[in-house]
């Protein structure tokens, strides 16, 4: 009948951290420790603020102790009772002169290890964390940069940072990644049997582990880069970063303005039905891309309380200015070697686009340690081109002739829609249980029209057959379920994922449908066995998924001249790939796997010959199998104290498949891959230091097209400056000339061949400087769904 209420009031307590000269001590540790009858236990803590003050609030009366730590400076202990608000004196930190005459800075080494599904290239405070993180990349093993495209096992993989997604193509990944700094990561992960978490696309995922972020205060650095390939080209940026105990802000702006050159030579057979030439066409093209780019993210966390955590994360890229000028000479021949005509073109067009992509998240912790994660992504990009292309023809003794031209004008708008939600229980210490489900939606509406122009007069005419527009709606629903479980010497993970995915493509024009709508399960498997500490022994098994991005599917035609086109294919099919792989690590040093993959429908471009009306067609086509089967040796491991070697090499082959005009063409080669990197510090203080990378990629076959040897060298030399906030860089890449390579093709009655000079030699100067608190670490983190992946293809 009777209730007595008690009320246990709370105080704070606050104060100010000065040094011997009164100067205030920011950043210093602070512990607030609760003294009892067993001794004392820990009950707050917190960093002082950049004026050295400190304030714990809530504090419920008591015995106290105020222990200050900070280093460079004694350790300062203060007792207190609290039975009101308390204002401490001034807590004054004596300098520590015998450990900081003890003090040295160590830079570790970067580390392997190979684990169940993924090789974990750790590299937090080594000197690879110096620079960029493209540059980290390139001497991730495992992983290939050429031409600024990244591929693991002749895959391109999935782009992650911190388990997010990087909602960005190929190119603009690339182009991302060597603006973004490399001193606030942890470790990079090639995950090459990614979990059933992951989207079924992602066949191999590469994913960016940032360090924790553990100091309030802010951070910031600027860079820069200066590079000079056949015509110069720079890029610049800032990235800010301020965190309290209750928000995180990460804020990036980089500008690049760049000129690439590119040359290439095609020869062409056209032949007669018997498998004779007919014609011999060789054409040399020059191609110049002028760009400049604005790239702005920002992310934002707010921390609601211990548990419950909200996230808003944008990318935002801007290219209002992108010229793409193609000026090309061809010779045509008759059969006989004589010349039979000649013509020049010129193809000019200008692009401008944006792709902008918003992020919401929220994750709730549970008291049994569990966790449910909620995403919601959305993406608006739109993509405008102006073409123009016009060609003179010229007689037998380089006479004119006469001449073409046409304009095209070419639209793409795209919407993406995403959410998600995972739930993660951990079972005990050894077991672990996840699920969650997840809906994507895709809408892009493009539009083409070419108009031809009368070169006597000016006047323009529609051209009704190259005039169009495409419709593309994607819908995919997904769910999956994964378990792992570990014992004494043996670790299990399993997981199921559906993929129910409807699509439709539709041209209004005339009137033409494809529409695709099946459910696919996607079972993953991975089994280890620690036969000793020294020695594991693992298996694993994936079955994924390659859906056509949306340009392939778009059936737009593209001139590069009057005879050579790009168009994309309004019926590919998705690839479906079976991935399986044996493998020992030993030591945590050496790593030897065998693997086989299985692919059905690969989608590879492919240079299609008409040699009735001797035009070559540049489309995406499904071979109709693909099978892959190598063994790979990775192992890294240190020559003296300042010397870092790791070295990859893998034997394989590649079988394909193709059914063209009816005929059934089989062609298989085996090819290696290796790669030896250096990391090598000077100084004492090692504050020099210098990569040097070389990468053998041998001839190997791709896409019924077989690619010449490449050899890639590449060396970096960084100097840190100004008490270390300051880095000084100079960078040589393809110091041998021996990344240009041919693409061959020769097969049924295709007989054409290709080199691509690249624009790669080149020589880069660059500078960054970090101000504010630099022993931060930041949250930068960049999103990415899978949809947005296949905007855009290089």
């Amino acid at each position: 009948m009777f209730s007595i209420q008690l009320v246990a009031q709370e105080f704070s307590v606050s104060g100010k951290i000065l040094d011997d000269n009164n100067n205030p001590v920011a950043y210093a540790n602070i512990l607030l420790l609760k003294i009892t009858d067993s001794g004392v236990e820990s009950y707050k803590g917190m960093s002082s603020d950049e004026n050295g003050g400190f304030s714990f609030e809530n504090i419920v009366s008591g015995d106290y102790e105020v222990k200050v730590t900070f280093m460079g400076f004694k350790d300062n202990s203060t007792t207190v009772t609290i039975s009101e608000t308390v204002i401490l004196e001034p807590i004054i930190l004596e300098d520590n002169t015998e450990a900081l005459e003890e003090v040295s800075i160590t830079v570790k080494r970067p580390t392997l290890k190979k684990e169940i599904d993924r090789l974990v290239f750790n590299i937090e405070n080594t000197s690879l964390s110096e620079g960029n993180i493209l540059e980290v990349l390139r001497s991730t093993p495992g992983v290939l940069i050429l031409d600024n495209n990244i591929s693991i096992k002749n895959t391109t993989p999935t782009v992650f940072i911190n388990d997010r997604k990087v909602n960005l193509s190929a190119s603009e990944i690339t182009q991302l990644l060597e603006n973004s700094p490399a001193n606030s990561i942890k470790k990079v992960e090639v995950i090459t049997n990614p979990p059933s978490k992951y989207d079924a696309e992602s066949g191999a995922v590469l994913n960016i582990v940032m360090s924790k972020n553990l100091i309030i205060g802010y951070r910031g650095n600027i860079f820069t880069n200066y590079t000079q390939g056949v015509f110069p080209r720079y890029n610049t940026g800032i990235n800010q970063f301020y965190k309290t105990n209750k928000i995180n802000i990460f804020a990036n702006y980089s500008f690049t303005h760049s000129k690439i050159n590119r040359d290439n030579e095609e020869n062409i057979n056209y032949l007669n039905n018997d498998s004779s030439i007919n014609e011999y066409w060789n054409t040399k093209i020059n191609r110049n891309t002028t760009s400049k780019n604005h790239n702005f993210n920002l992310n934002f966390d707010y921390f609601i309380d211990d548990k419950n955590t909200i996230s808003l994360t944008s990318n935002l890229l801007f290219l209002p200015y992108f010229d793409y000028t193609t000026k090309g000479s061809t010779q045509v021949e008759d059969f006989t070697g004589s010349n039979n005509y000649s013509f020049n073109s010129n193809n000019f067009s200008q692009d401008d686009k944006y792709n902008l992509g918003f992020d919401f998240d929220y994750k709730h912790s549970f008291k049994n340690s569990s966790r449910i994660l909620l995403n919601t992504h959305l993406t608006k990009y739109d993509y405008n081109r102006k073409q123009n292309v016009n060609s003179d023809y010229f007689m037998t003794d380089n006479t004119f002739d006469f001449s073409t031209a046409f304009n095209t004008k070419n639209n793409q708008e795209t919407d993406i829609f995403t959410s998600q939600l995972d739930y993660e229980l951990p079972i005990d210490e050894s077991s672990n249980f996840y699920t969650g489900i997840k809906a994507s939606n895709v809408e892009t509406r493009s539009d083409i029209i070419q108009f031809d122009i009368d070169t006597a007069t000016g006047n323009q005419t529609l051209n009704t057959s190259n005039t169009n527009a495409f419709h593309y709606d994607e819908a995919v629903f997904a769910a999956y379920l994964s378990y792992d479980k570990s014992w004494e010497k043996w670790s299990l993970s399993l997981g199921i994922r559906a993929e129910q995915t409807n699509v439709e493509g539709k041209s209004p024009i005339d009137n033409t449908k494809n529409k695709q709508d099946y459910l696919e399960w996607f079972p993953t498997t991975n089994l280890s066995y620690h036969i000793s500490e020294e020695v594991n022994l693992y298996t694993n098994y994936k079955r994924s998924i390659e859906r056509p991005s949306y340009q392939l599917l778009n059936p737009f035609n593209f001139f590069l001249n009057d005879n050579t086109i790009v168009t994309g294919n309004p019926n590919l099919l998705p690839a479906f790939n079976n991935h399986f792989v044996i493998g020992t690590s030993i030591f945590e040093r050496y790593t030897v796997e065998a693997y086989y993959k299985e692919t059905k429908n690969k989608i590879n471009e492919l240079p299609i010959q008409d040699n009735t009306n001797n035009i070559i067609v540049y489309s995406p086509t499904n071979i109709s199998g693909r099978k892959e089967f190598g063994f790979d040796f990775v192992t890294y491991f240190d020559v003296v104290d300042s010397w870092s070697v790791y070295f990859v090499t893998s034997f394989y082959n590649i079988e394909e498949e193709l059914i063209l005009n009816n005929q059934l063409s089989k062609k298989d080669r085996w090819s290696n891959y290796s790669v030896i990197s250096n990391d090598i510090s000077f100084l004492k203080d090692k504050s020099l230091t210098a990569n040097f990378t070389l990468t053998y990629d041998g001839k190997y076959q791709l896409g019924f097209r077989t690619i010449d040897t490449r050899i890639e060298t590449d060396l970096s030399i960084k100097k840190k400056i100004f008490k270390n906030k300051g880095t000084l860089s100079l960078a040589f890449s393809d110091l041998l000339n021996e990344q240009d390579y041919t693409l061959y093709s020769k097969y049924l009655n295709q007989d054409n061949s290709n080199f691509t000079d690249l624009d790669n030699r080149y020589v880069k100067l660059g500078f960054s400087y970090k101000f504010g608190n630099t022993n931060l670490e930041t949250n930068e983190r960049t999103k990415e769904r899978k949809e947005r992946d296949r905007l855009e293809k290089n």
